[in-house]
Protein backbone atom coordinates (compact mmCIF):
# COMPACT_ATOMS: atom_id res chain seq x y z
CA UNK A 1 0.00 0.00 0.00
CA UNK A 2 2.88 2.24 1.12
CA UNK A 3 4.14 1.79 -2.52
CA UNK A 4 0.86 2.84 -4.47
CA UNK A 5 0.66 5.97 -1.76
CA UNK A 6 4.40 6.63 -3.44
CA UNK A 7 3.70 6.42 -7.06
CA UNK A 8 0.32 8.19 -6.62
CA UNK A 9 2.55 11.06 -5.03
CA UNK A 10 5.05 10.96 -7.43
CA UNK A 11 3.09 10.25 -10.49
CA UNK A 12 -0.55 11.82 -9.67
CA UNK A 13 -1.79 8.06 -11.48
CA UNK A 14 -2.36 4.90 -10.22
CA UNK A 15 -4.36 1.95 -11.97
CA UNK A 16 -8.03 1.40 -11.17
CA UNK A 17 -7.06 -2.04 -8.96
CA UNK A 18 -4.84 0.20 -7.21
CA UNK A 19 -6.82 3.01 -6.55
CA UNK A 20 -9.78 0.84 -5.26
CA UNK A 21 -7.57 -1.16 -3.22
CA UNK A 22 -5.99 2.27 -1.05
CA UNK A 23 -10.20 3.02 -1.09
CA UNK A 24 -11.10 -0.39 0.14
CA UNK A 25 -7.94 -1.08 2.14
CA UNK A 26 -6.42 1.85 3.33
CA UNK A 27 -5.02 1.36 7.04
CA UNK A 28 -4.68 4.30 9.75
CA UNK A 29 -0.96 4.37 8.98
CA UNK A 30 -1.79 4.64 5.30
CA UNK A 31 -4.09 7.45 5.98
CA UNK A 32 -1.78 9.38 7.95
CA UNK A 33 0.84 8.72 4.80
CA UNK A 34 -1.83 9.67 2.51
CA UNK A 35 -2.25 13.25 4.67
CA UNK A 36 0.89 13.83 5.20
CA UNK A 37 2.07 14.08 0.98
CA UNK A 38 -1.07 15.46 0.07
CA UNK A 39 -0.67 18.47 2.53
CA UNK A 40 3.09 18.19 1.15
CA UNK A 41 1.30 18.71 -2.35
CA UNK A 42 -1.20 21.58 -1.64
CA UNK A 43 1.78 23.58 0.31
CA UNK A 44 3.71 23.10 -2.82
CA UNK A 45 1.24 24.87 -4.63
CA UNK A 46 -0.93 26.78 -2.40
CA UNK A 47 1.54 27.27 0.79
CA UNK A 48 -0.96 27.51 4.11
CA UNK A 49 -3.28 29.51 2.61
CA UNK A 50 -7.23 29.04 3.06
CA UNK A 51 -9.57 30.65 0.95
CA UNK A 52 -12.89 31.80 2.50
CA UNK A 53 -16.23 32.09 -0.16
CA UNK A 54 -19.19 33.69 1.21
CA UNK A 55 -22.38 31.51 0.87
CA UNK A 56 -25.96 32.85 -0.15
CA UNK A 57 -28.49 30.30 -0.32
CA UNK A 58 -31.00 32.02 -2.10
CA UNK A 59 -33.80 29.67 -2.56
CA UNK A 60 -34.84 26.37 -1.19
CA UNK A 61 -37.44 25.67 -3.77
CA UNK A 62 -36.47 22.89 -6.13
CA UNK A 63 -37.76 21.40 -9.32
CA UNK A 64 -35.89 18.51 -8.62
CA UNK A 65 -37.31 15.44 -6.67
CA UNK A 66 -33.09 14.09 -5.88
CA UNK A 67 -34.01 10.92 -3.58
CA UNK A 68 -31.25 12.23 -1.15
CA UNK A 69 -32.09 16.24 -0.29
CA UNK A 70 -33.81 17.29 2.22
CA UNK A 71 -35.39 20.78 -0.19
CA UNK A 72 -36.51 17.96 -2.36
CA UNK A 73 -39.91 18.96 -4.37
CA UNK A 74 -41.47 16.03 -2.88
CA UNK A 75 -40.59 17.32 0.50
CA UNK A 76 -44.10 18.76 1.49
CA UNK A 77 -42.14 19.38 5.53
CA UNK A 78 -39.73 21.56 3.62
CA UNK A 79 -39.73 25.33 4.50
CA UNK A 80 -39.86 27.41 1.51
CA UNK A 81 -38.10 31.38 0.87
CA UNK A 82 -36.86 33.06 -1.57
CA UNK A 83 -34.11 35.66 -1.47
CA UNK A 84 -35.03 39.12 -3.18
CA UNK A 85 -32.07 40.81 -5.24
CA UNK A 86 -31.92 43.62 -2.12
CA UNK A 87 -31.65 40.42 0.04
CA UNK A 88 -28.84 39.01 -2.27
CA UNK A 89 -27.11 42.75 -2.12
CA UNK A 90 -27.50 43.21 0.97
CA UNK A 91 -25.70 39.54 2.14
CA UNK A 92 -22.80 40.62 -0.52
CA UNK A 93 -22.80 44.23 0.96
CA UNK A 94 -21.96 42.52 4.61
CA UNK A 95 -19.51 39.92 3.02
CA UNK A 96 -17.69 42.70 1.63
CA UNK A 97 -16.75 44.50 5.02
CA UNK A 98 -16.10 41.03 6.49
CA UNK A 99 -13.16 40.64 3.98
CA UNK A 100 -15.10 37.95 1.75
CA UNK A 101 -13.93 38.21 -1.93
CA UNK A 102 -16.26 35.89 -3.68
CA UNK A 103 -19.61 34.93 -2.95
CA UNK A 104 -21.41 31.64 -3.94
CA UNK A 105 -24.78 32.14 -5.01
CA UNK A 106 -26.50 28.65 -4.13
CA UNK A 107 -29.98 27.73 -4.57
CA UNK A 108 -32.22 25.14 -5.75
CA UNK A 109 -33.12 24.89 -9.55
CA UNK A 110 -35.63 27.28 -9.34
CA UNK A 111 -37.39 28.48 -12.22
CA UNK A 112 -38.17 31.69 -10.20
CA UNK A 113 -34.12 33.04 -10.80
CA UNK A 114 -34.59 32.96 -14.78
CA UNK A 115 -31.81 35.12 -16.32
CA UNK A 116 -33.63 37.61 -16.55
CA UNK A 117 -33.42 38.24 -12.96
CA UNK A 118 -29.34 36.53 -12.55
CA UNK A 119 -27.80 39.20 -15.16
CA UNK A 120 -28.86 42.22 -14.07
CA UNK A 121 -27.96 40.84 -10.01
CA UNK A 122 -24.41 39.74 -11.16
CA UNK A 123 -23.66 43.00 -13.04
CA UNK A 124 -24.66 44.92 -9.95
CA UNK A 125 -22.45 42.47 -7.94
CA UNK A 126 -19.55 42.79 -10.17
CA UNK A 127 -19.92 46.64 -10.65
CA UNK A 128 -19.99 47.05 -6.79
CA UNK A 129 -17.31 44.72 -6.19
CA UNK A 130 -15.44 44.68 -9.23
CA UNK A 131 -12.29 42.71 -7.76
CA UNK A 132 -14.66 40.47 -6.46
CA UNK A 133 -15.52 36.77 -7.62
CA UNK A 134 -19.03 35.42 -8.31
CA UNK A 135 -20.09 31.71 -8.24
CA UNK A 136 -23.00 30.12 -8.68
CA UNK A 137 -24.61 27.18 -8.31
CA UNK A 138 -27.80 26.55 -9.72
CA UNK A 139 -28.33 23.38 -11.58
CA UNK A 140 -28.75 22.48 -14.80
CA UNK A 141 -29.43 25.17 -17.24
CA UNK A 142 -29.37 25.57 -21.49
CA UNK A 143 -26.23 26.26 -22.98
CA UNK A 144 -27.76 30.13 -23.72
CA UNK A 145 -28.71 30.39 -20.27
CA UNK A 146 -24.74 28.93 -18.70
CA UNK A 147 -23.53 31.83 -21.47
CA UNK A 148 -25.78 34.51 -20.66
CA UNK A 149 -24.70 34.40 -17.42
CA UNK A 150 -20.99 34.64 -18.11
CA UNK A 151 -21.57 37.71 -20.56
CA UNK A 152 -23.11 38.94 -17.38
CA UNK A 153 -19.85 38.27 -15.22
CA UNK A 154 -20.43 35.23 -13.57
CA UNK A 155 -16.41 34.04 -12.86
CA UNK A 156 -17.27 29.90 -11.30
CA UNK A 157 -20.28 27.40 -11.67
CA UNK A 158 -20.30 24.63 -9.31
CA UNK A 159 -22.43 21.60 -10.09
CA UNK A 160 -21.65 18.40 -8.37
CA UNK A 161 -22.13 15.24 -10.32
CA UNK A 162 -23.01 13.34 -7.32
CA UNK A 163 -22.48 10.23 -9.59
CA UNK A 164 -20.95 9.26 -13.02
CA UNK A 165 -21.86 5.50 -13.21
CA UNK A 166 -24.90 5.47 -14.78
CA UNK A 167 -26.77 2.69 -12.62
CA UNK A 168 -25.80 4.27 -9.32
CA UNK A 169 -26.93 7.59 -10.31
CA UNK A 170 -30.22 6.37 -11.49
CA UNK A 171 -31.11 4.97 -7.87
CA UNK A 172 -30.28 8.79 -6.91
CA UNK A 173 -32.37 10.46 -8.57
CA UNK A 174 -35.65 10.51 -10.75
CA UNK A 175 -36.25 9.25 -14.34
CA UNK A 176 -36.38 13.00 -15.29
CA UNK A 177 -32.65 13.52 -14.45
CA UNK A 178 -30.45 12.36 -16.73
CA UNK A 179 -27.02 11.52 -16.17
CA UNK A 180 -25.78 12.57 -19.43
CA UNK A 181 -27.53 15.93 -19.27
CA UNK A 182 -25.75 16.47 -15.69
CA UNK A 183 -21.99 15.78 -18.05
CA UNK A 184 -23.46 17.92 -20.87
CA UNK A 185 -23.65 20.59 -18.66
CA UNK A 186 -20.33 20.66 -16.83
CA UNK A 187 -18.41 19.82 -20.34
CA UNK A 188 -20.22 23.06 -21.35
CA UNK A 189 -19.68 25.09 -18.37
CA UNK A 190 -15.82 24.77 -18.98
CA UNK A 191 -16.30 25.12 -22.53
CA UNK A 192 -18.13 28.63 -22.34
CA UNK A 193 -14.74 29.64 -19.64
CA UNK A 194 -16.38 29.45 -16.50
CA UNK A 195 -14.08 28.13 -13.62
CA UNK A 196 -15.48 24.51 -13.00
CA UNK A 197 -16.48 22.72 -10.30
CA UNK A 198 -17.84 19.51 -9.71
CA UNK A 199 -17.87 16.61 -7.36
CA UNK A 200 -19.83 13.56 -5.32
CA UNK A 201 -20.69 12.13 -1.91
CA UNK A 202 -18.91 9.87 -0.55
CA UNK A 203 -21.40 6.84 1.37
CA UNK A 204 -24.43 7.64 -0.73
CA UNK A 205 -26.70 4.66 -0.42
CA UNK A 206 -25.95 2.09 -2.92
CA UNK A 207 -22.21 3.57 -3.56
CA UNK A 208 -19.47 1.39 -4.19
CA UNK A 209 -15.68 1.29 -4.49
CA UNK A 210 -16.03 1.05 -8.25
CA UNK A 211 -18.49 4.01 -7.76
CA UNK A 212 -15.64 6.16 -6.30
CA UNK A 213 -13.35 5.00 -8.93
CA UNK A 214 -15.80 5.55 -11.88
CA UNK A 215 -16.66 9.39 -10.41
CA UNK A 216 -12.52 9.86 -10.11
CA UNK A 217 -11.62 9.06 -13.60
CA UNK A 218 -14.77 11.03 -14.76
CA UNK A 219 -13.23 13.67 -12.67
CA UNK A 220 -10.00 13.80 -15.05
CA UNK A 221 -11.47 13.95 -17.65
CA UNK A 222 -13.34 16.98 -16.96
CA UNK A 223 -10.11 18.79 -15.16
CA UNK A 224 -12.59 20.78 -13.62
CA UNK A 225 -10.87 23.70 -11.01
CA UNK A 226 -12.66 23.08 -8.28
CA UNK A 227 -13.48 19.77 -6.69
CA UNK A 228 -16.08 19.39 -3.53
CA UNK A 229 -16.61 15.98 -1.69
CA UNK A 230 -18.57 15.25 1.45
CA UNK A 231 -20.00 12.39 3.45
CA UNK A 232 -23.82 11.55 2.35
CA UNK A 233 -25.84 12.75 5.52
CA UNK A 234 -29.72 11.16 5.83
CA UNK A 235 -32.65 13.43 5.69
CA UNK A 236 -35.62 12.75 7.68
CA UNK A 237 -38.20 13.64 4.83
CA UNK A 238 -36.04 11.12 2.30
CA UNK A 239 -36.98 8.00 0.75
CA UNK A 240 -33.10 7.53 2.13
CA UNK A 241 -33.70 8.78 5.73
CA UNK A 242 -32.66 5.21 7.05
CA UNK A 243 -29.33 4.97 5.51
CA UNK A 244 -26.23 5.35 7.53
CA UNK A 245 -24.58 8.59 6.91
CA UNK A 246 -20.95 8.46 4.97
CA UNK A 247 -17.92 7.57 6.76
CA UNK A 248 -15.45 10.12 8.02
CA UNK A 249 -12.57 8.22 7.71
CA UNK A 250 -13.21 7.41 3.82
CA UNK A 251 -14.30 10.85 2.96
CA UNK A 252 -10.58 12.02 4.26
CA UNK A 253 -9.03 9.59 2.35
CA UNK A 254 -11.00 10.39 -0.79
CA UNK A 255 -9.72 14.34 -0.05
CA UNK A 256 -5.88 13.31 0.14
CA UNK A 257 -6.38 11.11 -2.82
CA UNK A 258 -8.03 13.89 -4.81
CA UNK A 259 -5.45 16.51 -3.82
CA UNK A 260 -2.54 13.78 -4.97
CA UNK A 261 -4.37 13.71 -8.55
CA UNK A 262 -5.53 17.42 -8.73
CA UNK A 263 -2.66 19.03 -7.38
CA UNK A 264 -3.99 22.08 -8.76
CA UNK A 265 -7.10 21.91 -7.46
CA UNK A 266 -9.15 24.25 -4.98
CA UNK A 267 -11.22 21.96 -2.97
CA UNK A 268 -13.93 22.76 -0.02
CA UNK A 269 -13.47 21.66 3.49
CA UNK A 270 -17.05 20.89 3.29
CA UNK A 271 -19.90 22.01 6.17
CA UNK A 272 -21.13 18.46 5.69
CA UNK A 273 -17.69 17.56 7.60
CA UNK A 274 -18.15 20.00 9.57
CA UNK A 275 -21.35 18.67 10.66
CA UNK A 276 -20.47 14.98 11.25
CA UNK A 277 -17.26 15.89 12.80
CA UNK A 278 -16.65 18.97 15.64
CA UNK A 279 -13.06 19.61 14.02
CA UNK A 280 -14.39 17.85 9.91
CA UNK A 281 -13.06 20.68 8.79
CA UNK A 282 -10.20 21.32 10.11
CA UNK A 283 -9.21 17.82 8.98
CA UNK A 284 -10.21 18.46 5.96
CA UNK A 285 -7.99 20.97 5.80
CA UNK A 286 -5.56 18.72 6.86
CA UNK A 287 -5.91 16.13 4.42
CA UNK A 288 -5.14 18.61 1.52
CA UNK A 289 -8.37 20.54 1.25
CA UNK A 290 -7.75 24.70 0.79
CA UNK A 291 -11.11 26.31 1.02
CA UNK A 292 -13.91 27.03 3.32
CA UNK A 293 -17.59 28.41 2.88
CA UNK A 294 -18.89 30.67 5.78
CA UNK A 295 -22.52 31.20 5.51
CA UNK A 296 -23.44 34.33 4.35
CA UNK A 297 -27.19 33.87 4.57
CA UNK A 298 -29.76 35.92 6.62
CA UNK A 299 -29.88 34.65 9.73
CA UNK A 300 -33.72 33.75 9.40
CA UNK A 301 -33.62 31.39 6.46
CA UNK A 302 -30.53 29.59 7.00
CA UNK A 303 -32.01 26.52 8.60
CA UNK A 304 -34.96 26.76 6.39
CA UNK A 305 -31.79 25.30 3.46
CA UNK A 306 -31.66 21.97 4.63
CA UNK A 307 -30.52 19.52 2.65
CA UNK A 308 -29.90 16.79 5.26
CA UNK A 309 -30.56 16.58 8.88
CA UNK A 310 -28.61 18.48 11.40
CA UNK A 311 -26.88 20.78 9.18
CA UNK A 312 -24.33 23.71 10.73
CA UNK A 313 -25.38 26.86 10.01
CA UNK A 314 -24.58 29.29 13.30
CA UNK A 315 -21.32 29.31 14.91
CA UNK A 316 -18.36 29.43 13.37
CA UNK A 317 -20.40 28.21 10.09
CA UNK A 318 -21.71 31.58 10.04
CA UNK A 319 -19.80 34.79 8.79
CA UNK A 320 -21.24 36.66 11.89
CA UNK A 321 -18.29 34.45 13.87
CA UNK A 322 -15.88 34.70 10.99
CA UNK A 323 -12.99 35.60 13.52
CA UNK A 324 -13.58 32.47 15.44
CA UNK A 325 -13.24 30.96 12.18
CA UNK A 326 -10.21 32.31 11.00
CA UNK A 327 -8.84 31.10 14.65
CA UNK A 328 -9.52 27.57 14.07
CA UNK A 329 -8.12 27.91 10.70
CA UNK A 330 -4.81 29.33 12.51
CA UNK A 331 -4.91 26.70 14.58
CA UNK A 332 -4.88 24.12 12.68
CA UNK A 333 -1.79 25.21 10.96
CA UNK A 334 -3.29 27.61 8.03
CA UNK A 335 -3.96 30.91 7.33
CA UNK A 336 -6.84 33.00 5.44
CA UNK A 337 -5.70 34.57 2.54
CA UNK A 338 -7.57 37.79 1.01
CA UNK A 339 -8.48 38.02 -2.18
CA UNK A 340 -10.42 36.03 -4.57
CA UNK A 341 -7.96 33.07 -4.64
CA UNK A 342 -8.49 31.73 -7.75
CA UNK A 343 -6.90 28.02 -8.85
CA UNK A 344 -3.31 27.80 -9.46
CA UNK A 345 -3.07 27.30 -13.23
Amino acid sequence: MKEIIHKLYKYSEISDDELKMLIDSASDKDDELLRLLADDVRRRYYGRDVFLRGLIEISSYCKNNCLYCGIRCGNKNAERYRLSREDILSCCDYGYSLGLRTFVLQGGEDAFFNDEFLCPLISEIKQNYPECAVTLSLGERSIESYRKLKQAGADRYLLRHEAADEALYTKLHPESMLLENRKSCLFTLKKLGFQTGSGFMVGAPYQTSDNIVSDIRFLQKLNPEMIGIGPFIPHCSTPFKGFKQGDLALVLRLVSILRLIFPKALIPSTTALGTIHPYGREMGLKAGANVVMPNLSPADVRKKYMLYNDKICTDEEACENIAKLKKRIADAGYEVLGGRGDAVK
